[in-house]
């Protein structure tokens, strides 16, 4: 007979440690979402997430496309928040797992499961690879031998029965406010089996625990051709002097457009034809400058920002080489990144194809996004 797995996600804390005007798991990116979607996987029966009363509606709102997912109100302390999860249970197996480890891998999570049904729990834990000092008024007391410590994550798992009523008890005798379930376990039931962890399943803490982990790269390529009756093309809002202009809907910016698709793609957005159609009057002759600060913002309501812009220029003529700081340091002001965050290449294709023919302009870009 098959045992159900119900997966307990806790992510009712404040995360005052990061600094953050509001929970660190609903920030950004919501490293909240991710961890949920660690577990959205067929082995798990049941999805719990403890939230605050402050969070309560936006995590539910977060936990609508996963149905079998159902948020419970979080406790003053995490043993209160698990023990309320736990008396939602039904499943015979429970994963409890930290909202603020969202790479953990569905190999780490099977390995728990499994663990569980072998030996009764299975606590994620990798070898530690520094030093660990035990310390009183800043003096080292004792060095434990590295070899007996590990470091002990989540998920941590048990079968519901047990942790519920290790948890019954914690709550009868004392007012528990343990760090981990294991610790619980332990007390209650017996010394909990470890199982193997993950080096990448971190715990997000701190504020820079957040910078970069999940910074997004998209790419964006464009091309328009030669052909409009002007004396100049535009490339990052710079005029520059052409035999034609390049024939487009809006102004012709292919630079500007290809950083734009860029962008949009590394939020996982789609593409500048889906909000800047060629059907619509609005864009006829529009300055993609201006759009690229529409898509700016719509990259920030994603919580992402610009780090660092690369792009390659593929061009017989004009010339542009004298032009590429200007270009820089127009991109820079709307970006909002120092010049030296953004690079700028301009090539010819060796009389190679259209662009070698003269007949057009294609421009690649390659840009990556931090969370804001």
């Amino acid at each position: 007979m098959k045992q159900t797995v119900c997966a307990i996600i806790c992510a009712a804390g404040k995360g005052a440690r990061a600094g953050f005007e509001k929970n660190k798991l609903l920030v950004g990116d919501k490293a909240l979402r991710t961890t949920l979607s660690a577990f959205d996987f067929p082995a798990i029966d049941e999805i719990i997430v403890t939230a605050s009363e402050a969070d309560f509606e936006e995590i539910s709102s977060l936990v609508t496309t996963l149905p079998r997912a159902k948020v419970v109100l979080g406790g003053e302390s995490r043993s209160h928040s698990v023990y309320n999860a736990l008396k939602s249970a039904t499943a015979d197996i429970v994963l409890i797992h930290d909202g603020a480890r969202p790479y953990v891998t569905r190999t780490v999570i099977e390995g728990c499961i499994e663990s569980v049904k072998r030996n009764g729990s299975g606590i994620c834990a990798v070898e530690c690879r520094d030093t660990v000092a035990t310390v009183k008024n800043g003096k080292v007391i004792n060095v434990p031998n590295r070899d007996t410590l590990r470091q002990i994550q989540t998920p941590q798992g048990f079968f519901r029965e047990n942790i519920t009523c290790a948890y019954e008890r914690a709550f009868e005798e004392e007012s528990p406010s343990y760090t981990d379930d294991s610790s619980v376990f332990a007390r209650y039931c017996g010394a909990p089996y470890l199982c193997e962890g993950s080096r990448e399943n971190i715990k997000l803490t701190y504020a820079e625990d957040f910078r970069d982990n999940t910074a997004r790269c998209g790419f964006g390529v464009d091309t328009h051709a030669f052909g409009k009756a002007q004396d100049y093309i535009l490339l990052a809002g710079v005029k520059i002097p052409s035999e034609s202009g390049l024939i487009a809907h809006s102004d012709g910016d292919v630079l500007v457009h290809a950083v734009m698709d860029a962008l949009l793609s590394a939020a996982g957005l789609k593409d500048i034809g889906h909000y800047f159609p060629d059907t619509d009057e609005k864009w006829k002759g529009a300055s993609s400058m201006s759009m690229l600060e529409q898509v700016l913002s719509m990259i920030g309501e994603q919580g992402y920002a610009v780090k660092n812009l690369s792009v390659a220029i593929q061009a017989e003529k004009p010339r542009l080489a004298k032009y590429i700081d200007d270009m820089k340091n127009a991109l820079s002001g709307v970006l909002k990144v120092d010049p030296t965050a953004i690079g700028i290449s301009a090539g010819t294709n060796e009389g190679l194809g259209y662009v070698g023919e003269g007949k057009g302009i294609t421009v690649n870009a390659y840009v990556l996004l931090r969370t804001l």
